[in-house]
């Protein structure tokens, strides 16, 4: 199973699909995530191997603000 950024992605699903389970990863950014990656966009999640995820990861945490950091900066913008 894989999880990524503290969500376990549906193992089911096509990659470009499954990535859009993180909040902050629509549609497009997880087609920008794979294409980084060089991963296919009809992978699915369960064919992904240790390497792929690790790059995954690395590309996510790196460029993307994702799940408690970008609901925090929502509220925050929400609140002011």
């Amino acid at each position: 199973m894989a999880r990524i950024a503290g969500i376990d992605l549906p193992k089911n699903k096509r990659g470009e699909i499954g990535l859009t389970y993180i909040y902050g990863i629509g549609r497009s950014t997880a087609q920008e995530i794979l294409t980084q990656a060089g991963i296919s966009f009809d992978t699915k999640v369960q064919e992904w191997t240790d390497d792929q995820l690790t790059a995954i990861r690395g590309i996510i945490n790196d460029q993307v603000k994702v799940e408690g950091a970008l609901r925090t900066e929502v509220q925050l913008n929400i609140k002011r």
